[in-house]
Order: structure tokens, then sequence, then C-alpha cells
């Protein structure tokens, strides 16, 4: 636990400082969900100020030099649960606890949710926030501010005496549009409106807006803070897409929800939404592969949307049946193939190694993407990871494939497209070396479509003197 260095400032409000950490992209989404604490924060009539580290891709010093020369009563980072981020957290956590100056330091995210002890045993943070974070962290600001006890505050993990004590859970947030919008203005737009993604033109401003909370399905490979599926109203939606393209000048929104297409229904409300209340917008979403039917298809392509991204995971129906992917090969051909049709990029994305995965079922994903991928975009085969708070995590606990959440980060899981736990009956080299010959073929298969095509566009820049062309240039 860490040790106060100075009296907590106990003022009308607190000054709150929030760190968009740099998980070294050349240019980052909007940390969406930062920014919507920020906003919970800021109306709650906190200080909040955001520490952009991803935008100048600041080492962790500078964050030292920066607690330094400034006074915070509380500094929160959330993290995803990969290798990167884990090992960015303690660097971050490192250079916090290396200031003059004391914070309540506060974790949160799908990382530390799942194995709040852990990582507060690891970081030497104060306090995690579990699950969704906008009613929690405000009781805790509040608490900070007024000396207040956490014991009453649901959704916490902290020190008491010594020791980690977890909290009473905190329900979910069920009416999601109560929720303000994410607090825009405090962080640069101007910046993550640069964001290239799948169907965006060089000239596009992109912005990401959530659509739902949560996931009807189950697979067993997925975290999710919480079990419930909540979907935001249309009119809500619309209007906050709205004061994005008014203020910020967007002409691609991402809905960076885990699934927009969680119905047909739904999927047509929203095109039909969208097309009425803004024409010319273009749109992309995760999928449903299920729900991909010509007609949902074509009342997405008329109201904008240039892409879909698919969680396909394996091109195996008794492997699919294991992962609880409630999806069949059958549906999958389907959809990709009306989705083409439609006009609409699919992303297709595959892991390997799930449980009764072998080098045939491999090769079945690999085919299948060698058929239906565009190269839109660069597609590989990653190995299936357990991360904690996942059903799978619990299966490789008990069968004794991982330890917890020590073996996991420290050993078992250090780089995403490397095996951390071997759910097959491969030798973990030949496992290896089946990923490594499917991959091999995919780059392959990528890179000559690619040439492919660059040669179609000199054919027609010159023997069609086609005026249009801008050049072979990086997206």
């Amino acid at each position: 636990m860490r040790r106060s260095t100075r009296a907590i400032r106990w003022e009308t409000d607190l000054r709150i400082l929030l760190i968009a950490y740099d998980n070294d992209s050349h240019i980052h989404w909007f940390p969406i969900g930062l920014g919507y604490l920020a906003s919970a924060l800021r109306d709650a009539g906190h200080q909040v100020e955001i520490y952009s580290q991803d935008q100048y891709h600041w080492p962790e010093e500078h964050l030292t030099n920066f607690l330094d020369e400034n006074d915070f009563d509380m500094v929160g980072v959330g993290v995803c649960g990969g290798y990167y981020q884990y090992r960015k957290l303690l660097a971050i956590s490192s250079a916090i606890r290396a200031t003059r100056r004391w914070s309540f330091y506060v974790l949160g995210g799908h990382g530390p949710s799942p194995e709040p002890e852990f990582f507060l045993r690891k970081t030497r943070a104060d306090a995690v926030v579990i699950g969704e974070g906008e009613e929690t962290i405000v009781e805790l600001a509040n608490a900070v501010e007024n000396g207040g006890h956490l014991d009453k505050i649901k959704g916490l993990a902290y020190w008491k005496m010594g020791a980690v004590k977890v909290g009473e859970p905190r329900p979910q947030i069920e009416d999601v549009d109560s929720l303000p919008y994410p607090a825009w203005n405090l962080f640069p737009m101007d910046y993550y409106a640069l964001l290239r993604v799948v169907g965006a033109e060089n000239g596009d401003r992109v912005f990401p807006v959530l659509s739902s909370r949560g996931c009807p399905y189950r697979c067993n490979f997925c975290y999710r803070l919480h079990k419930g599926f909540r979907l935001r109203s249309v009119n809500a939606i619309m209007d906050e897409i709205s004061h994005l393209r008014e203020k910020y000048h967007a002409t691609f929104i991402v809905f960076a929800d885990e699934l927009l297409m969680s119905s047909c229904s739904r999927a047509i409300e929203i095109a039909e939404a969208l097309r009425q209340g803004h024409p010319g917008l273009k749109w992309s979403c995760n999928g449903r592969l299920n729900f991909a039917t010509p007609k949902v298809l074509a009342a997405m392509k008329e109201a904008g949307c240039v892409e879909i991204n698919y969680g396909v995971e394996c091109f195996d129906d008794r492997v699919l049946a294991k992962m609880n992917k409630r999806l069949t090969t059958a549906q999958i051909v389907e959809g990709v193939t009306a989705t083409w049709a439609a006009g609409i990029i699919p992303t297709l994305n595959f892991i390997f190694g799930s449980i009764g995965e072998t080098a045939a079922t491999l090769r079945k994903s690999v085919d299948f993407l060698l058929t239906y991928d565009g190269a839109a975009t660069l597609r590989t085969i990653r190995p299936v990871t357990p991360y904690p708070g996942s059903d799978l995590y619990y299966y490789a606990i008990k069968r004794g494939l991982l330890k917890g959440p020590e073996d996991f980060y420290e050993r078992a899981h250090v780089n995403s497209d490397l095996r951390s736990v071997n759910f097959t009956d491969l030798s973990d080299a030949e496992y290896d070396k089946a990923l490594l010959e499917a991959n091999k073929l995919l780059i392959e298969e990528h890179f000559r479509r690619v040439k492919a095509r660059c040669k179609k566009d000199l054919v027609k820049l010159y023997d069609d003197r086609n005026g249009s062309f801008r050049g072979f240039r990086q997206t």
C-alpha cells in the first residue's frame, strides 16, 4: 500500500488527473471510456484534467515531473487486459510512485476488474474500480474529498489495514441514456480525428460512438465488465453524432461497442435513422454474420456503412460450438458473401488454438480467408488468449494450464501473437509451426493482391489517363 507523504488538500472540489496512456500507436483511438469518466466527475463538480501521453508519446519520466510540478488529489488510469497494457501500467505506476507529491491513485478497466487484488499488489495503487466506473468513480472522489470511508462504495477494491478488501459488486447501469456524453472538450479532438480505419479516406475525420453496452452472447474467450446487454435509444445515438458533426466536423463514425448488429431489426432501425438524419456520413461497426442478411446489409449500405468487422474466429462447426460462438460455417459463408454483394467491406477476424482445434481446423480457416478476404487490411491469425475474467481463463486454471493472474501476466502472456496457453493436442512446437506456416500464406496472398491492385491502377492511370489518381499513398 502506498503511504501518504503529505496531507490531502480538502477543498470544495478535487483536482483529478486522468491518464490517456500511450499504447505505441501512431494515432490513437479516442479513449471513450476515459471520456465518460471525465464527464461524470466534472458533472459532480470536480476539476478534471487529461494527461495525453498517447498524443505526445511522453516517456514515464515526463509523468513523474508533471506530477511533481502540479498538485492533484487523485490520479486515475484504466487499461484492458493485454500484455502491453499490463507492462505499461507497471511503468506508469512506478512513475506515479516516484513523484514527490502524493495523490490517491485509482485503476480501472477490463484489465484490473477481474483480478483487482493482483493489480493492487503489483501497482501499489490505492483502489481499483471494478466494472463500469461512472457511478463508482464519483462516489470514490467524493469520499476522498470529504475523508469518507470506502467500505460503503460498491464496485471498489481497496487497501484496508494493509490488506486488500473487495467491496460489494455494483449493479450495472441500466439506463445508459442517462449518462452524459464523453467530455470531448477536455481531449485533443483534432488529434483523434486523424485515426485511419478501413473505408476511411485521408480527408475523413473519424470518431467512435457507442450504440450499446455489453453483448447478448457469451463466447468463452471473451471477458466483459458486465453480463447484461443495454441498448442506447436511437434518438440519443443520433443526437450524439449530431454534436460530433457540428462541433468536431466528424465525417466518419466508428460504432466501437461490441455489437451494433445485435438483431436484424436493431441494425435496420439504426441504419434508417442514419440515412434520414445524417446523409453523407460514412460509418462502420462490429457485426454478427447470422444477422448479415441482404435486407439488413442493403439498409446499412444505403445509410453509409462502408465496413463491418466480423468475429469469425474459426471455420469449423465443432470448434465454434465449443467456443459457444452460436454461429455456423454456413452462416459465415452466407453472411460474408452477402456483405461483399452489398458493397460493404467485411473485415474477418480469426483465432487459433481453442478447445478442440487441430492443424486441420486451422487450414480450414486459412482457406476461408484466402477465398473471402479482400485484402483491405492485412489479416493474420492470432492464438486464442484466455484473458482473466473469461470462461476460458477459468477453464485453463481448472485444467492446470494456468495458476492465476501472476502466471498469466508474468509468464504466459508475453505477446498477443504468441501462444499463451495450449488448449490443443498439438505440442507447443507443432502449434507454433502451424501458425507460422498459416500466416506466411496469408501474408503472401495479401501482398500478391495488393500488388495486382496497384498494377491495375497503373494501367488505368496511363491507358485511360485517369486524372483522379492520387498516387500510391500510405493509408
